[in-house]
C-alpha cells in the first residue's frame, strides 16, 4: 500500500491577513532602487503567502524623504546635499483635463514644493496597474523630517535583505 504525499497551496484572504508596520530612514537612498524595494513590501511579494489578487502588503513609514537622491553627477544646491544633475533634468507632468492642460514640473521644483511626491510617484509607477494599487499606495506613509506619528503601531525595522542596492 503506497502512501501519497499531498501538497496543498494556500490562498491568502483579506479577512485573515494582518499587515505589519515597517519603518525606514530615506536619507541617501537612491530613488528608483528604493522605490522598487518599497513596492515589493507594499504588494506583499516578500512574504510566502503572496497572492496577486489580494492586498497582502504591509505598511511602510519612510522618514527623511526630502534627502533621497538620484544617481548621476553631484550638483551644487543651496538646501539639498544629495542634489544631482539627473534631479535637475527630471520632469514630472500631469494633465488637468482641459485643452492644452499639460503641466510640467521639474525635479528641482518638486523638491522645493512637495519633496515626498518624488518618492510617491516612483513607487506608484512600480505598483500593478489595477484596482489594488490605490489601497497598496495608501499603506505608504511618507514623512518629511525625522519624526513620524505612527509610533503607536510599533513599526519594525525594514527588512535588510530588500535593501541590497539602495544606498550608494
Amino acid at each position: 500500500m503506497a502512501v501519497e504525499l499531498v501538497q496543498r497551496t494556500s490562498v491568502a484572504k483579506n479577512e485573515t491577513h494582518v499587515p505589519e508596520w515597517y519603518h525606514i530612514d530615506g536619507d541617501g537612498m537612491i530613488v528608483g532602487r528604493f522605490a522598487s524595494a518599497l513596492a515589493m513590501v507594499l504588494m506583499g511579494k516578500h512574504k510566502p503567502t503572496y497572492t496577486p489578487h489580494v492586498n497582502t502588503g504591509d505598511f511602510v513609514v519612510v522618514t527623511n524623504v526630502e534627502k533621497v537622491r538620484f544617481t548621476g553627477a553631484e550638483a551644487a544646491h543651496e538646501t539639498h546635499e544629495n542634489y544631482t544633475v539627473k534631479m535637475a533634468t527630471k520632469e514630472y507632468d500631469h494633465y488637468t483635463g482641459y485643452p492644452s492642460g499639460r503641466k510640467i514640473t521639474t525635479g528641482e521644483q518638486m523638491l522645493e514644493r512637495h519633496p515626498e511626491k518624488i518618492l510617491q510617484e516612483a513607487v506608484r509607477r512600480m505598483l500593478p496597474k489595477n484596482k489594488l494599487a490605490t489601497s497598496m499606495l495608501s499603506r505608504l506613509k511618507l514623512v518629511v523630517g525625522p519624526n513620524h506619528e505612527h509610533q503607536a503601531q510599533k513599526p519594525q525595522e525594514f527588512p535588510e535583505h530588500l535593501l541590497t542596492r539602495c544606498k550608494k
